[in-house]
Formats: C-alpha cells, structure tokens, sequence
C-alpha cells in the first residue's frame, strides 16, 4: 500500500508489519482505516498500559474493574454505583460546544450501557487565562454545551472543578464523571457470544461527522488543527434519552446477551470489542446501517463517530421482542448482521466482503510501547526554591481578597447556575459545597463523589502531584461523611513520544497507585488522554481523580458552610503549610516554583476515617478540606456559605520572618480539614482525634460581620463577611460581563 496512505492513517511502519502479520496480505482500504482507529492512542492505550497495569483494581466491594464500559463498586441492598470518567478535550477546542456536549453524551452512554440509570454529572475543566478572549470563548462554549446537553436529557451536572492556567491555552481539558445506579444481578456486559444470534444497530442514523475521531485524539494540535471540525460529533440529547430508556429497558429482559455504545471508533470499535470480549466473531453488512447522508462507503459508515448509538447482540428467536420495544420508544432497531464462530470481524456493504480481521487481534493485540523515560530538565531549576528572597506582602488582607477572586479559588456559581442540578430530585449537596452528594432512592443511602487534580503540583512533582489528587479527592468525600470505596480517574498528559512526558505519566501513575493502595481505593476503569499539546508546549501534567463513596445515613450529610454562630471552629491535621507550588506564590508573587507539601498517606487515612466517624456520631456541623489557597481561603469559604463569620487565631508557620504569617494563612498543605464543632461535642471530638493519632487544635469561634485571622494571637488580617464574598462571587462572572459590555 501506498507509504503516503498508511502514514495519513497514524501507523508506523511497524505496525503496518504487524497488519500484514495478521492479515497475511495487503489491508483493504476500509480494514487499513479499521486498524488506524483501534490502534490509535486514543483507543488501543498503547504508550500507557505497561504503566496502567501497576493501579491497584481489586477490592472487596469492586463487582466490575477495568475492561468494560464503567467501572462498579457494591454499596448494598444488592445494588452497584457504576462510574467513569471521560475526556472529550481535543474536540472542545475545535469546537467547544458540541465537544464538550458529545463529551456528556459519550460517558452518560457508557453508564447505561452497564444496565445502570445515571443519576448525577461532574466535570473536571482546565482553560488558559481568563484575560485572553479565545479563553473566555472557549469557557462560553464548553460549559453551555455541557449544560445543554445534561439539562435536555435530564441528568443533572452537581458539581466539579475548574483550572486557569495559561499552559491550558492551546489544548483545554474537558473531562467528565457520570455516575448511576444498578442493581449487581443486573449489570450488562459488552460482549457478543452465540453463533446465530442476531446483531442490531439502534439509535441515530449515521454521517460522516466524527470520522477518525480517534485518530484527531491520538495527535497533538498544530497551526491547521481547526481544519478537523469534521471530527468533532454533533450531539442529539433527546435521541439519547430515548435511547437510554430504550436499552434499560431491553435489559431488563433476558433477550440481551450483550450491548456496548459506538463511542471511539464507532460501529469499528463496537463491534470487533464485543466480538473478542465473546470470543466470537461478528458479521455485518453496513448497507443495512441506517444513514443520514447519500453515498457513504464502508469505510466511512465503520469509522464514523456519530452519537446516539448502540450495537446490542439479542436471542436468536427474540427478535420480534427486541424490536418491540425499540419501536415503543419510537427508535428503530435495524438487524445488520449476526455472531459466527470464526472469531473474525467480517463486513460486507452490498454483499460485498470489504473487511475480514481476527477480533482478538484487532482487539487486544495492539502495539504495547515501553517508551523512554527521562526526567525533565526543567525540574531542577523550579524544584529550587528559595523562600527568603519573596518581599513579604504589607497587606495580609488584600492578598486575602484578591486571592478569593482569583479564577482558580473564585465562586463558580456562574458556571453551575447553567445546570440543572436538581432534576430527578437526588441531590442533597448543591453545587459548590464540597462533594457532590446525591440519594440512592428506595435505600437509607447517599452517595458522595468528588473530581479532583492539581497540574501545578503534578509539574513540580509528578509523583506527588499523582499522590495529592487522590487523597484531595478521598478527603473532600470524606468531609461529606462517606466512605471512599472506589475511584476512576482521567489521565492528561502531552506527548508520549516525548521522553520527558512519559517520565511525567510514569511518576504519576506510580503516586496514583500508591495512595490507592495506602487508603483502600481501587481503580475500577477509566481514561488517559494522550498527545495534549499545541506546536509542542504540552499542557501541565494533570491527573484527575473521581472518588466514590457512601454513606449510610443520608440525612447525616455535610457540607462545607459554617451552619450557624457560636460554634468552635477545629483544624484537624497538621497547622502549618508551605508556600512551594501554592496559588499564593503564583498569584503574588508569579512564581510556579518549589514542590507541594507531600502527603502522608497513614496520616491521611487517619484522618479521612475519623471524619466518617464524626459525621456519623453528629458532632460536627460542616468540614472543608484545606486546599488551593490555603487555610484562609478554606475559612473564608466556610464563612461566606454559612454567612457567617468567624474569628481565628492560627499558630505560627517555619521560621518568624516576614513570611510567618503568610505561610499560615496561605501556605497549603494536604490531610488537612477545617470543621465546625456543635455545642457540647468539643472535648469529645479533640478526645476522638487523639485516639485516631490526628493532630486537632481548637482556633476560633463562628459568629459575627467579620472574618478574622491571628498568628500567634496577633491579628494580621481581618475582611468583611460582605467584602470577602463580592470578591469571591465576582472572580469569574466579571471576565465574562466585560466580555459581554
């Protein structure tokens, strides 16, 4: 085959050997097409596996690890929350709209593809600097077509993070959580099995949107990547939500053997997955794909990515069954093809074989890559920090404000007042108030789950950063009162091909799977989002964390405001942080240097069970963790959502200079929490932390107009409850009132 050909399709010379190993001849051009998509980064996970394989899986509540389309953990009463999260962030830049709404399509199909009804959204967003315009489009963009497409399927979006930082300039991250709900004698599989049984397509028709798809995620950005709009999927939400009822419904009956969503690679990757999971083979003829376009050909029917889609594989002699309830809810299911024994991916358009392919091969036998690795020289010279040369700051309490209003730390009540955060009448936590919490209706049961990641820390320190983004994660579920039982995470990173990148993931990977390990949290599946760079400046590495966790009271959930005056207000866990990798050093002083305070991981497991245990005994009234911006910021966030305020003494942090006072207020820290103590339960509590070995320090009171700090029983910076929250409300809508003026 022509060099120019199989180079257009992403594949080495290498690996086009490989092809022709498999296949003992030339590809046609539709199976050429076919191995380009499941062998791209994208799909096949070929530069990261070798990595993957050292994340701990197991656990005695895991019922479905990686290998399927979500992961699912037990929770009780015979049912199992099934979560993912996805990235969509290369067609978010290209079009940030309907990227980031087919972004939402995509994981909400891999949900109910289990058998699950999904139940809640997060999303985990990185964008460059809100003082350039193409950034505030692009932020315009993808948080209305998250919106728009979880508001009109109605699943509500209850929370999530968001990042500014300019190294997301070129390439922003659009990673989204779905979670739902099943019961575990219930959880369908992807997999096709049974000689004879027929293959149907069901959903919307197919076009020529999103062909190489896959491909366009497996390469980083260039000058021309704009070009690639034919790539990026045009989503239909009210098609899905037919759909979704449609296939939970199926399921319900023992007419299904197996169903999977054409996400990445479409028909391609839905059908020689399903084949090789089934040890079967798969025959089809894509004429009979029901299209929306006039004279499309095999390749482009096999590698489109168009949505709203699933492959489903039925009894034999159940057809009429499967296709009436498929004709209820106004879809057709159209019967392309059928399982064999051969165990070959075989399609035919118009009768014609243009693709005959092993399934397992194609499926499981992609290239695996042990990259090089090797540590970034750049690492040195940030990792060399020297803390005495920064000018201490006069004004504590403006650095204070203007670090509330700081995109980074600033409300985002901009962006969740788009979502229905309220539909199906499950959520307990409204937005912005820690963890997302939602019910597990017919049960006692809530669940609660958190989206987290730090790429500043992960670029200072790779490993760590890995480390922090789990236990950030874990402890935010935990001040919510659950226990954390499972986790799945999106890996973004630049360039694997690039030595130093792959050093990055290597680090990171290791910290993930060692803090998984520490605090019982198994990885049950996920993403890794590869090749996010722009005319070679990758984006900074960042891991994001989904932690899962339940709790068992629903009514005993908590949040992060201050619920009233007069209460004790406890730090549990360490008093001083450090000023290395914070959003203070990079606010003030513009500086991205040092390394993140790492995390003790005993320590942290410590803490994360004693907050389970105080919620669930009552004797805490509210509990944020000490993050971004650190315990000042967490304090002034607890006061502005109780409107109340408070009045704090802190010890004193390092070495008494002019920075003393900065390292206590701003300095961050992990395994750290800020809690309010209801009346009467202080000694009980300070008596519960010895015992759990967690340090505890009584520092201040709730109640008053005014929001005040000591260190050292002096005062050095004292707010307004209503100043602290105008800049705190206005760091981000007042990018976008500009914008609109």
């Amino acid at each position: 085959m022509d060099p120019a050909t199989i180079e257009a399709h992403g594949l080495t010379t290498d690996e086009y050997r490989k092809v022709l190993d498999i296949l003992g001849r030339e590809p046609t051009l539709t199976e050429l097409g076919i191995f380009s998509v499941m062998w791209s980064e994208h799909c096949s996970y070929k530069s990261s596996r070798i990595h993957l394989k050292r994340l701990p899986t197991e656990g005695p509540q895991v019922v479905q690890g990686p290998g399927e389309n979500a992961g699912a953990v037990a929770i009780g009463d015979g049912l199992a929350a099934v979560f993912k999260i996805e990235s969509h962030n290369h067609p978010s830049f290209i079009e940030p709209y309907q990227g980031a709404a087919t972004g939402v399509g995509g994981i909400i199909r891999d949900i109910f593809t289990m058998g699950a009804r999904p139940i809640a959204l997060l999303n985990s967003l990185r964008f460059g600097a809100l003082d350039d315009p193409a950034t505030r489009r692009l932020v315009d963009g993808v948080v209305a077509g998250i919106a728009g497409y979880g508001n009109s399927i109605g699943i509500p979006t209850v929370g999530g993070e968001v990042d500014f930082d300019p190294s997301y300039a070129g390439n922003p991250l659009v990673n989204v959580f779905c979670l739902g709900v099943a019961k575990v004698d219930q959880l369908a599989k992807g997999l096709a099995s049974g000689a004879g049984n027929p293959v149907y397509y069901v959903g919307a028709k197919t076009g020529r949107d999103g062909i190489h798809g896959a491909t366009m995620a497996s390469a980083e950005f260039d000058e021309n990547s704009a070009e690639n709009r034919p790539a990026v999927q045009v989503g239909d939400p009210f098609m899905e939500k037919l759909l979704l009822e449609a296939c939970l419904e199926v399921m319900k009956s023992d007419a299904l053997v197996g169903i999977q969503d054409m996400g990445a690679a479409g028909l391609t990757c839905s059908t020689c997955e399903m084949g090789a999971r089934g040890d079967a083979g798969i025959e089809i003829d894509v004429s009979l794909v029901p299209q929306r376009e006039t004279g499309m050909n095999a390749y482009e029917i096999m590698l489109s990515e168009s949505q709203e889609r699933m492959l489903l594989v039925a009894q034999r002699g159940r057809e009429a069954e499967v296709e009436a309830i498929f004709e209820k809810w106004d879809l057709h299911a159209a019967r392309i093809g059928e399982v064999t024994g051969d165990g070959l991916l075989r399609v035919k358009h118009a009768g014609e074989v243009v693709a005959e392919i092993p399934n397992r091969p194609l499926a499981d036998q992609a290239p695996l890559y042990d990259r090089p690795t090797t540590r970034p020289e750049y690492l040195e010279e940030v990792q060399r920090f020297d803390e005495s040369a920064l000018e201490p700051s006069p004004d504590l309490g403006r650095v204070w404000l203007d670090l509330l209003g700081a995109p980074s730390i600033a409300s985002r009540r901009w962006i969740y007042r788009q979502y229905d955060h309220m539909v199906r009448t499950n959520t307990i936590a409204l937005p912005g108030l820690g963890a997302a919490v939602v019910r597990v209706k017919g049960t006692d049961r809530a669940l609660a789950f958190s989206v987290d990641g730090n790429g500043r820390y992960c670029f200072l320190d790779p490993m760590e950063g890995g480390r922090l983004a789990v236990a950030e994660a874990a402890r935010n579920v935990a001040c919510a009162g659950a226990q954390p039982i499972g986790a799945t995470n999106c890996l973004n990173f630049g360039n694997p091909e690039r030595p130093e990148i792959m050093w990055q993931f290597a680090q990171a990977v290791d910290g993930i799977a060692e803090a998984c390990s520490a605090l019982g949290i198994p990885i049950t599946g996920g993403n890794v989002s590869l090749y996010n760079e722009t005319e070679g400046q990758a984006v900074y590495p960042t891991p994001v964390l989904g932690v899962v966790g339940v709790i068992e009271d629903a009514s005993q959930v908590l949040t992060r405001a201050f619920p009233a005056a007069d209460l004790d207000v406890v730090l549990l866990g360490e008093a001083t942080g450090g000023l290395g990798g914070s959003e203070y050093l990079k606010r003030m002083h513009r500086l991205v240097r040092g390394r993140p305070v790492p995390v003790a991981l005993v320590r942290e497991r410590a803490l994360q069970a004693l907050l389970v245990e105080l919620v669930a005994e009552r004797l805490i009234g509210s509990a944020h963790d000490c993050a971004e911006g650190g315990v000042a910021i967490t304090l002034a966030e607890c006061c502005i959502d109780g409107r109340v305020g408070a009045v704090v003494d802190l010890p004193p942090a390092g070495p008494a200079d002019g920075l003393m006072a900065a390292r206590a207020l701003f300095g961050e820290a992990p395994t750290r929490v800020v809690v309010s103590v209801l009346p009467g339960n202080r000694d009980q509590l300070l008596s519960k932390a010895r015992a759990a070995g967690v340090p505890a320090a009584v520092i201040g009171r709730t109640g008053g107009p005014r929001v005040t700090i000591g260190v050292a029983e002096e005062m050095v910076a004292d707010v307004g409850l209503d100043d602290a929250e105008l800049a705190w409300s206005l760091g981000l809508t007042r990018h976008f009132e500009r914008a609109a003026s």
